[in-house]
């Protein structure tokens, strides 16, 4: 009998160190949620920046064509194309923005362009330079003020353009009749030439002082630049308009130019953006435009611009935060597009952070209780065995007793559990063992008395 128990006790199944299939029922539940937490995530990842944009400028004389250039050679640094599409100007800019069948990603707005209550997916990038209003005109006779064009040949700029949009606006306000005359809606250096050779009277221009045919015209001594006696006036009735001084021999000390300060108002250039267009390249925007736009000029002082002031969108979040803070944490570390991809990763790590890290603390305990209960579920057998044995009057039930131990026995034999386990096992078959053997002395006869 000895034997038959020593023999059953040390009979081990074949097991190997882990039991891959309670791991497996254990870890289903972590990698659904895993599966469902990266497939949530995924719908919020955005796609990678794309390799090419397009902007919206100007002329190709004009400023907005000279900066967009600029921009287009920091992009490239990066890897990133940045088509340059010359236009009529603001106008145009503003409605190719708008529709989004355009492709343009990107355009130079000025001041005071859209309509007021007029609503639009556009973001501003903020506003990136003053841009002057320019009036200069020929004759010995001095013009202080709008309302003294009256009747003069006038070029106010091309359809489409800021420009000619903001001109009509101030010689409206002064009565002034929009000229109907066919070099009306000259601009740039084809207006400068026209003014120079006396084909027109006067020219307004909308522009940075690095505007070629602005920088020209200063030059002239047949032409002059007006000084509006009403610049504070003009501010009042056009908010978006801020009034500057062109100081007395800025342009040039030597030559004493201009020979007197100059009253002026100013517009800014806006530079706005679609809301759909890629975080990464506004960031990428909002640094060229800062490594642009940030040095002193004419009318302003060194950081004044870009600046979230004088806009008419709401600021991109984005350009708002660079202008605060600085480039991205990744960006200042890492390779444009490495932190761009590393940036679109983290998304898909927060079900990792989230959901997966939480369950993984908790799974091991899960997997070891999942073996043990399978132990335990005989266990719990075996007890109910024993204290019916221990009930029992007579050895009547024992052929049953043998019935349900068998049949128990046999369950433990076929357990598979890690070693890990094996120690918990071999306690599960003594004690089976011990309870034949309570049967056992059940069956046995009992000695007689004394």
């Amino acid at each position: 009998m000895a034997e038959e128990a020593k023999r059953r006790l040390f009979r081990m199944p074949q097991g190997g160190a882990i039991s891959w299939r309670d791991l497996f029922f254990a870890w289903w539940p972590a990698l659904l949620f895993a599966v469902l937490g990266f497939a949530v995530a995924a719908m919020f990842i955005k796609p990678a920046p794309p390799d090419r944009v397009v902007i919206a400028t100007g002329a190709m004389d004009g400023a907005y064509y000279h900066f967009a250039r600029r921009y287009a050679e920091i992009f490239a640094r990066y890897g990133i194309t940045l088509e340059v599409r010359a236009t009529s100007g603001s106008v145009e800019n503003f409605k190719l923005l708008a529709d989004e069948d355009t492709g343009v990603d990107i355009g130079f707005v000025q001041g005071g362009i859209p309509a007021e209550g007029e609503t639009t997916d556009l973001q501003s990038m903020g506003a990136m330079y003053y841009e002057p209003v320019w009036v200069f005109y020929r004759g010995g006779e001095t013009i202080e003020r709008l309302s003294q064009l009256k009747g003069k040949r006038l070029a106010i700029g091309p359809e489409g353009s800021g420009t000619r949009k903001l001109a009509i606006a101030f010689l409206q306000a002064n009565g002034v009749a929009i000229p109907d005359m066919k070099g009306g809606n000259l601009t740039g250096e084809a207006a400068a030439r026209a003014l120079r050779e006396g084909q027109l009277d006067a020219a307004v221009f909308v522009a940075s002082a690095q505007s070629k045919a602005v920088a020209g015209l200063l030059r002239e001594r047949d032409i002059r630049l007006v000084s509006l006696v009403q610049a504070e006036g003009y501010a009042r009735h056009f908010p978006f308009l801020s009034v500057v001084t062109l100081p007395r021999g800025s342009i040039d000390l030597k030559q004493d130019i201009p020979a007197h300060d100059v009253n002026m108002v100013a517009t800014t250039a806006n530079l706005v953006v679609r809301d759909t267009l890629h975080p990464a390249v506004v960031n990428l925007m909002a640094a060229a435009a800062k490594e642009v736009h940030a040095a002193p000029s004419l009318f302003s002082a060194e950081d004044k611009f870009p600046s979230s002031r004088d806009v008419d969108f709401k600021m991109h979040p984005h350009a708002e935060r660079y202008y605060k803070n600085g480039l991205p944490f990744l960006q200042r570390f890492m390779p444009f597009w490495a932190a761009t991809l590393l940036d679109r990763m983290l998304v898909l790590l927060l079900p990792l952070l989230a959901i997966v890290l939480p369950l993984v603390r908790v799974l091991p305990a899960l997997y070891q209780w999942r073996i043990r209960s399978r132990i335990y579920r005989n266990y719990g057998e075996l007890k109910y065995l024993e204290s019916d044995v221990a009930n029992a009057a007579d050895h009547s039930k024992t052929a049953e007793f043998y019935v349900r131990l068998d049949a128990i026995e046999a369950r433990v034999n076929r357990l598979r559990v890690p070693l890990a386990h094996h120690e918990q096992l071999y306690m599960l078959r003594w004690h089976v063992d011990l309870v034949r053997t309570r049967i056992a002395k059940l069956s046995a006869p009992v000695p007689p008395a004394g």
